[in-house]
């Protein structure tokens, strides 16, 4: 298993913890938009510690202008407004739901991937990409299925992630993978702080209790970790490869509602999570298949 495929999975497991735990912050606990704020500011002081070490210093500083209007992109589309849309609307719906919108997320990547990325995905991968929404969708169950307000949202801000995600691509064949997560918290927590003060969002944070403040911060690690490692990932891997992935994560989030809730799945829930799990094997052997027909494109170095 290469490297980026062992990130990949770091990421998924990350994100299916991270949903199962702000569904709980920002409903009835936290204002969404304070809470989304807060921890992405947060984040970006840690990221900021990071990226002032002297190795990862020197890089930023030789950075080009072309690629700071990449990061400073990266910023605005992935760091901000999808993280309003997002948190909004996870307040507004459940977590599967959530998760289940969130998680097309490799569909829409997928497509972008070949238009703007150039890579190629088989007949056999389209296959495996259509098991896997028939696959999370069967855990979600047709039942439990709404699209509404808060859905329209959480697919706003996944189609913004994916638009990230190409670009974010791109900048990693000349920037540090440490600086593009840097940037995409750092850039976003400005424009946070600026929709805040505009809409008097402040209020009420110095009341924050300690429980409050225990989620903020549980939220802070779980999202560090995650672009850390998806962006590190990225630089390994295809961007259809990552985001495929990523759908695992669903899965995990929705054991974790389960054991909460003491209610095990039911058969059909762990057919979409069988189904699952078999798809992306598949996309990602594939992958492998297509890469000896033409080189990897050049990634950035780490070193």
């Amino acid at each position: 298993m290469s490297k980026g495929i062992k990130l990949a999975f770091a990421t998924a497991v990350i994100s299916g913890f991270a949903v199962f735990f702000n569904k709980f912050a920002v409903t009835g606990n936290i204002d969404p938009y304070q809470f989304t704020t807060l921890k992405n500011v947060l984040v970006a002081v840690v990221l900021s510690s990071i990226v002032l070490l002297p190795l990862t210093w020197r890089k930023l500083r030789e950075i080009k202008r072309a690629d700071w209007y990449k990061l400073l992109a990266i910023g605005v589309i992935g760091g901000s407004l999808p993280f309003l849309l997002f948190f909004k609307g996870l307040s507004m719906t459940s977590a599967a739901m959530g998760g289940f919108v969130h998680k097309t997320l490799f569909i829409w990547v997928s497509i972008m991937a070949i238009a703007f990325l150039k890579e190629k995905i088989s007949k056999v991968q389209w296959l495996a990409l259509g098991v896997m929404l028939v696959g999370i969708g069967l855990v979600v169950g047709l039942k439990a299925f709404t699209f509404g307000w808060a859905e329209i949202m959480i697919l706003g801000a996944t189609l913004l992630w994916s638009v990230e995600n190409v670009i974010a691509k791109k900048t990693l064949s000349t920037v540090d993978p440490k600086i593009v997560a840097w940037a995409r918290m750092f850039f976003g927590s400005v424009i946070l702080l600026i929709y805040l003060s505009f809409t008097s969002g402040f209020a009420g944070i110095s009341t924050l209790n300690g429980g409050q403040w225990l989620w903020i911060g549980l939220s802070v690690l779980l999202l560090s970790g995650y672009v850390l490692a998806w962006y590190h990932a990225l630089v390994y891997e295809k961007a259809s490869v990552v985001a495929s992935i990523l759908v695992l994560a669903f899965p995990i989030t929705t054991i974790l509602d389960a054991i909460y809730k003491g209610v095990l799945p039911t058969p059909d829930k762990w057919l979409g999570i069988g189904l699952s799990l078999v798809a992306v094997a598949v996309f990602v052997a594939y992958t492998y298949r297509l890469e000896k027909k033409s080189p990897k494109p050049h990634v950035a170095s780490l070193t």
